[in-house]
């Protein structure tokens, strides 16, 4: 039994160095396969670790929401601070800041830059307004949508904003951003597929008679599927390495550029890379493709050759 295993063990590691020789002699057709894979296999890794640097910039901006309410003009300032003095009692409400109209007015004027224009109105057009920051028990969409209804109801309230809306906008685009991912990398599988298919068929048909020989001495065929097997596997890990070089040297030509785009304001963001959990996940689908590649291929032309 042992030296059973001892001889099957040796089988498979003389079929994967004959697998592996065959490329290198022919570096060429080989490289030019492998390139191939590469290149499909980059395209969704490099989509899903841009989607990924995106999530890692706007992590904890859904805890930002923020509901603006803007109070009636009549409202006069005691009033206002009574009133959001109220609104800190609410549980739903983690932080209340109440911005008179002067403020708002000297705030406006400071960012806007029509300080010259401001100068000249007669009275001041803004009203009072309360910040409202959720509670971290009420941060889920749905419950600030609930507090934002229920703030708009108040009498003194004129308009009640959300200012997290644009940030759900950009999760439903990157939502879309991973179903795209999802649609593209099964699309670039069936080619991996289909190129290595193409790559096993030409190998058959070149040694079309060596397989006729084996055959006729009584190999079976899994010593002879054994070879092509291994070579599909190759095809796979090679590819899988070179989208990961791809990967990897395209961000880092990208980081220089964004980390300056970052600085600009104010950040110190820079792109994020594979990662570990990422990287074995590209090699094992090259893995697992190449050798799905290979075994469909080998067993469907494998059976057409018969010995005459």
């Amino acid at each position: 039994m042992r030296r059973r295993l001892r001889a099957y063990a040796i089988n498979h590691l003389q079929a994967m160095l004959d697998s592996l020789g065959r490329m290198v002699r022919a570096p060429f057709s080989a490289a030019l396969s492998v390139a191939v894979i590469g290149i499909a296999l980059a395209m969704p890794t490099g989509l899903h670790v841009i989607l990924k640097n995106l999530q890692g910039v706007s992590s904890g901006w859904e805890d930002a929401a923020q509901i603006s309410l803007f109070l009636k003009k009549e409202i006069d300032p005691v009033a206002a601070r009574g009133f959001a003095d109220e609104l800190r009692g609410l549980p739903q409400a983690g932080d209340v800041t109440y911005i008179s109209p002067e403020r708002a007015l000297e705030e406006f004027r400071q960012l806007s830059g029509y300080g010259d224009v401001l100068g000249n109105l007669g009275e001041n057009p803004l009203p009072s307004i309360v910040l409202v920051r959720p509670a971290a028990a009420y941060g889920a969409p749905g419950l600030v949508e609930a507090l934002l209804s229920q703030l708009r109801s108040y009498p003194q309230v004129a308009l009640a904003q959300l200012d997290m809306e644009w940030v759900k906008r950009l999760y439903a685009l990157m939502e879309i951003g991973k179903r795209g991912v999802v649609v593209l990398a099964a699309l670039l599988a069936l080619a991996v597929l289909l190129i290595l298919g193409n790559t096993i068929r030409l190998a058959i048909q070149n040694r079309r008679d060596e397989i006729e020989v084996h055959k006729l001495i009584g190999a079976t065929d899994g010593f002879i599927r054994r070879p092509f097997l291994y070579s599909g596997l190759w095809h796979g890990l090679f590819g899988a390495l070179i989208a990961w070089l791809l990967v990897s040297v395209s961000l880092m030509l990208l980081n220089g550029p964004v980390e300056r785009l970052a600085l600009l304001y104010g950040s110190r963001f820079s792109l994020g890379g594979l990662g570990w959990h990422a990287s074995a996940v590209l090699l094992l689908a090259g893995l697992v493709l190449g050798l799905s590649g290979a075994w469909l291929a080998v067993g469907r032309h494998l059976r057409e050759i018969e010995p005459s």
